[in-house]
């Protein structure tokens, strides 16, 4: 609060004492310095609750409010975080697209699109086996086997086992497209 909002707020009498120089001036410039922290912050609030203009700190905290905190888990602060923080930040940024859809197959399969940002997932559910979903990760999100586990055991329906497999990585001597100049 700046010094004259503040001593708008006095009584009257107060407000006729406060000339330059005396000690409720000063007293006054003492109260608007410390204010002045405080005020910066509150200007810019919103950009703490904003998944991609939050500080990456808080980025964890925000998976909380969105019912993915189970991502971040294992997440202490001396801890690297799971995911990349820009994972982390739109997990927070669908949390209520993937809210709406958790308990279904397109749910999960958008949660660990989201996650890990590679697409390909698949989940199957076998006949011969009711209340089991069979999730096929694709090879190349196999560094995030842990994670994936975390979002299987989270989204799926309670009373279904899960099983994760995950999908062999292409043959070497595949030819894979040449890029175009």
């Amino acid at each position: 609060m700046r010094r004259s909002a503040i001593e708008r707020l006095l009584p009257a009498a107060y407000q006729r004492a406060c000339v330059p120089g005396s000690v409720l001036w000063a007293l006054l410039d003492v109260m608007e310095g410390l204010h002045a922290p405080d005020e910066a912050i509150l200007a810019e609030v919103d950009a703490l609750f904003d998944p991609y203009r939050a500080p990456d700190d808080m980025v964890v905290r925000l998976t909380r409010w969105v019912a993915m905190d189970h991502v971040a888990a294992s997440h202490r602060p001396d801890a690297p975080l799971p995911l990349p923080v820009g994972q982390l930040r739109d997990l927070v940024a669908h949390g209520a697209l993937l809210a709406r859809w958790r308990g279904t197959p397109y749910g999960m399969r958008r949660a660990l699109e989201v996650a890990t940002g590679v697409s390909g997932f698949a989940i199957d559910e076998p006949d011969e086996r009711p209340f089991h979903i069979v999730v096929r990760v694709p090879a190349v999100a196999a560094d995030h086997l842990a994670v994936i586990s975390r979002i299987v055991e989270a989204e799926k329906p309670a009373a279904v086992t899960a099983e994760i497999v995950l999908a062999a990585p292409p043959p070497p001597d595949q030819p894979t497209a040449a890029p175009s100049a």
